[in-house]
């Protein structure tokens, strides 16, 4: 995906100089073939389970473009909003493939996904289950569920991004979990097939999905015995990828071993949620360094592209790769590369290692595809940035970068 051609960068066989050149910085780049690949990579890993639905997890990169890949590839789609459900439509998603999931289903999205025909929703409290039945008996149809458990693992992950804890706000506690299922089988417009957990995101440790899934065959063991027909087992996404050059994030394949080894006791319907695994190290943030500050001992260079547009350095303190896109041996120095937004945290890279450093310089943020765009903002005024698919020497846009009409076209003024 990436190569070095006469010290220029190129992503596929586009260099990050011409993107920047054709469509201007802050802009998002993307290689298709990455995409196609990290996809493919789950198809061959759990091809051994042929009852494997691979569900991409919109929320990580929701853009239509991206989507619609994913979508040729034969994938479903994990969707948490209206907005999302809106878009698999539009790009033709097979609604048998759709898995709703989210704390806060609001009863249009309720409706609206009835409506739609979607594989099932994956209920995160009582009250919920309750407004899913009131509504599919009103419109007369049976909504099919999952119940969300709290297996209460840790995932050894961020905190932001643990999930799966007790003390979190997403999921039913497993221990309350199995009062929870007698309640739905009693409900007349309700067809319970699943159970679902999702544990975190960003997880190395393979050893917390093994788990994970143990607790949840230890409840379908349970759930049998009540006439259920459970058919789906959904344990969500989370699988780690590398960021730094020393991380060795697990393969699919070993991931995949993992999780057959307890699902072909289990033989039912698997449905994973990958978003991260699929996405995050095939998009790049460009962006262009406009000057260069030295003080209080410390180097900045203050670039184009900020916390409005990659929120994830300052929001948790992520790290991302920076580097060059025309390669350098000389001078090297460390700098902080930080933002034009008003805040202290505006801060993408702390010490970072770059060499031979101009102004005018194109600076590439690496593993910026997933959770990128999709958090960006209109902080301060700004436009958010436009997006481009690579795919061999050819370069599109699939994101128009916003204008400061849009933003303000909204807005009503009071006199």
């Amino acid at each position: 995906m990436l190569n070095v051609i006469d010290n220029n960068l190129y992503i596929e066989d586009v260099s990050f100089e011409s993107i920047a050149e054709e469509f201007g910085t802050p802009c998002y780049v993307y290689s298709k073939t990455s995409l196609v690949n990290e996809f493919t990579d789950y198809k061959v890993a759990f091809k051994d389970y042929p009852d494997t639905n691979i569900c991409y997890s919109v929320k990580a990169n929701s853009n239509l473009s991206i989507l619609n890949i994913f979508n040729s590839l034969g994938s479903g789609f994990d969707i948490v909003s209206e907005g999302e459900l809106d878009r698999v439509k539009k790009i033709g998603a097979d609604p048998n493939k759709i898995v709703f999931s989210g704390v806060a289903k609001s009863a249009l999205e309720i409706r609206k996904a009835l409506e739609f025909g979607i594989c099932f929703f994956n209920v995160e409290s009582l009250d919920e289950l309750e407004e899913i039945n009131k509504i599919a008996g009103e419109m007369g149809v049976i909504a099919r569920i999952s119940i969300r458990v709290n297996p209460d693992i840790d995932p050894k992950t961020h905190p932001y991004i643990s999930t799966g804890l007790k003390t979190s706000k997403f999921g039913i506690a497993i221990e309350d979990s199995y009062q929870a299922y007698q309640k739905a089988a009693k409900m007349k417009n309700i067809d319970v097939v699943g159970i679902d957990s999702h544990i975190g995101s960003q997880i190395f440790e393979l050893q917390s999905f093994e788990d994970s899934l143990v607790r949840l065959e230890e409840l379908y063991n349970k759930l049998i015995k009540l006439d259920l027909n459970i058919r789906y087992i959904d344990i969500g996404g989370g699988l780690g990828i590398k960021y730094k050059d020393e991380e060795m994030p697990p393969t699919k394949i070993d991931f995949a071993n993992k999780i057959m080894k307890i699902m072909k006791k289990i033989n039912c319907n698997l449905v994973l949620e990958p978003g991260r695994s699929l996405v995050g190290n095939s998009g790049f943030l460009v962006t262009k360094v406009l000057y260069n500050k030295r003080s209080n001992e410390k180097n900045f260079l203050i670039v184009d592209a900020g916390m409005n547009d990659i929120l994830r350095p300052s929001l948790y303190g992520a790290y991302h790769k920076v580097t060059k896109s025309v390669q350098s041996s000389d001078n090297e120095d460390f700098y902080d590369v930080v933002g034009p937004i008003c805040e202290t945290g505006d801060v993408i890279s702390y010490d970072t290692p770059l060499n031979d450093v101009k102004l005018g310089d194109n600076l590439i943020i690496h593993s910026a595809g997933a959770y990128g765009s999709v958090m960006s903002s209109n902080y301060n005024s700004r436009p958010k940035v436009p997006e481009i698919l690579v795919s061999g020497k050819d370069s599109y846009l699939i994101r128009k970068k916003e204008t400061i009409d849009q933003i303000l076209q909204n807005e009503v003024v009071v006199k």
